[in-house]
């Protein structure tokens, strides 16, 4: 088993969607799609939530190093995505800087 690491990018974007981390371990330990990340090196997890009538999705982005998984980034998108959908550059924009914090 890998240990968890949470860059303080990853724990802001808790707070700000108001995700837990037992939510963000559950989407990484059993997600419904895998993609390639945006930035080098990162793997995208997505795990679909139905709270209600809302449905959402509950991505969490991450780097594989020998013995530890690193959080990058965590975030709810609204709504449905296909897969191979492009992410909004706001978020784009926030993740790589978040990932070049990550690799220094």
């Amino acid at each position: 088993m890998k240990n968890i690491i949470w860059t303080r990018h990853a724990e802001y974007k808790l707070c700000q969607h108001m995700l837990s981390k037992s939510r963000v371990r559950r989407a990484m330990h059993s997600p419904d799609r895998i993609e390639k990340g945006i930035a080098i090196g990162t793997v995208a997890m997505m795990k679909k939530e139905r709270f209600t009538k809302k449905e959402y999705e509950v991505w969490v982005m991450i780097i594989d190093k020998d013995s530890v998984r690193q959080i990058i980034s965590a975030w709810k998108y609204p709504g449905i995505t296909q897969p191979g959908e492009p992410l909004p550059e706001a978020i784009v924009a926030e993740i790589d800087a978040a990932v070049s914090k990550a690799l220094i």
